[in-house]
C-alpha cells in the first residue's frame, strides 16, 4: 500500500512539473510575439507617441 501512495505521489509531482513548463512555453510564445510585433511596429509607435507628446 505504501508504494501504490509513493506511485500516485509521484505522479502528481511530474504533472505539476509538465504545467509548469506548459506555463513557460506559453511565456516564451508571448514574449517572442511581443518583440517582433516591436520591431516591426516601433517606428509607427515611436510617432503616436511623439505626436501625443508634442499635444500635451
Amino acid at each position: 500500500m505504501a508504494s501504490m501512495h509513493a506511485f500516485l505521489a509521484s505522479f502528481r509531482n511530474e504533472e505539476e512539473g509538465q504545467g509548469l513548463a506548459e506555463y513557460a512555453l506559453i511565456l516564451a510564445l508571448i514574449a517572442i510575439v511581443a518583440i517582433v510585433a516591436l520591431i516591426f511596429l516601433g517606428g509607427e509607435i515611436s510617432k503616436i507617441l511623439s505626436t501625443v507628446g508634442t499635444s500635451v
